[in-house]
């Protein structure tokens, strides 16, 4: 019975080393094993840098340090940048990076992405620092200085894409030296003017607008006066035309009435002279009128003897 227990925990002991022996490293990462907080090296000296799959170890001594083989993306908070006009800019940039030396990697940042992100971060801060420091707001915004807009339709690069190249090519052989990083690439994504000179921006550009307003409602009043006393003119233009026609087709009436009483009269004047006397007779008589003081000898009442 004795036996078989030290039989039990021998073979408990026994795996519990295989397990603790055995490690497997995920695909897409590649592992380190420390020893005693030192990187242990193979027979030649080199780093055993252990690929995805499974590896030994000894057990309780070595410890494995798993780090992403894959590229990283580090998001830069946006920070305030002075340009060459003495005036602030918000820029927003992130840098895609990989390992390429794990073996300084681990020893340059004790194996954490944090601190590399954070060294990381330094150098690419300061290098954009430096060169946004030689540039005016257009040149950084528009992408591009004055002298070069004749340059962009024959392949000329902007001042943005300078500046994320140079980033590249000044930090670049010092990441992979210090922190055994290699930066892949660099991009500015976004650029903009602190709040308090977005402010006093706005505030001019509706002045501006406010101006301009102004200046439309003006002009606007102006030509309306114009249309207005065009339409009055107008107005008074046709309204003497029609009076001028009406005259002429009242004057044609008249013409044409005192001819067809002249030709009524030639046929027949005793007939006409009774009718206009029966007319001259309603005339005064209306409104009331029946006395009529005349003399005697007067033809107006021969009709009534």
């Amino acid at each position: 019975m004795k036996n078989l227990n030290t039989i039990i925990i021998g073979l408990l002991v026994l795996a519990v080393l295989a397990y603790q022996s055995i490690f497997v490293v995920p695909e897409g990462q590649k592992a380190l094993l420390t020893r005693f907080a030192k990187v242990v090296r193979n027979g030649d000296g080199a780093v055993s840098l252990y690929e995805p799959g499974a590896g030994l170890k000894i057990p309780f001594v070595d410890k494995v340090m798993y780090l992403d083989a894959r590229i990283q993306t580090l998001n830069s908070t946006a920070d305030r940048f002075v340009t060459s006009e003495k005036k602030d800019l918000i820029i927003d940039s992130y840098v895609k990076w990989k390992i390429t030396d794990f073996e300084k990697f681990y020893t340059a940042n004790q194996g954490s992405f944090l601190i590399a992100e954070d060294r990381l971060r330094d150098k690419i801060t300061t290098s954009l620092r430096s060169q946004i420091a030689l540039l005016n707001i257009r040149e950084i915004v528009a992408g591009k200085s004055s002298n070069e807009e004749e340059q962009t339709e024959t392949g000329g690069s902007s001042k943005r894409e300078q500046i994320m190249q140079n980033t590249l090519t000044i930090t670049g052989p010092g990441a992979e030296k210090d922190l055994g990083i290699k930066i892949v690439d660099v991009r500015i994504m976004k650029i903009e003017l602190p709040s308090e000179v977005s402010s006093s921006i706005y505030q001019r550009m509706r002045a501006e607008r406010e101006a301009v307003a102004r200046l439309h409602r003006s002009q606007g009043r102006q030509e309306a006066e114009a249309i207005r006393a065009k339409a009055d003119r107008l107005a008074v233009v046709k309204i003497a035309e029609a009076e001028r026609q009406a005259e002429i087709i009242r004057g044609t009436g008249d013409a044409s009435a005192t001819k067809i009483y002249a030709d009524a009269y030639s046929r027949n004047p005793e007939f006409f002279d009774f009718l206009r006397s029966m007319d001259a007779y309603s005339n005064s008589m209306t409104n009331g009128g029946n006395v009529i003081v005349t003399d005697s000898k007067n033809e107006f009442l021969k009709y009534f003897r």
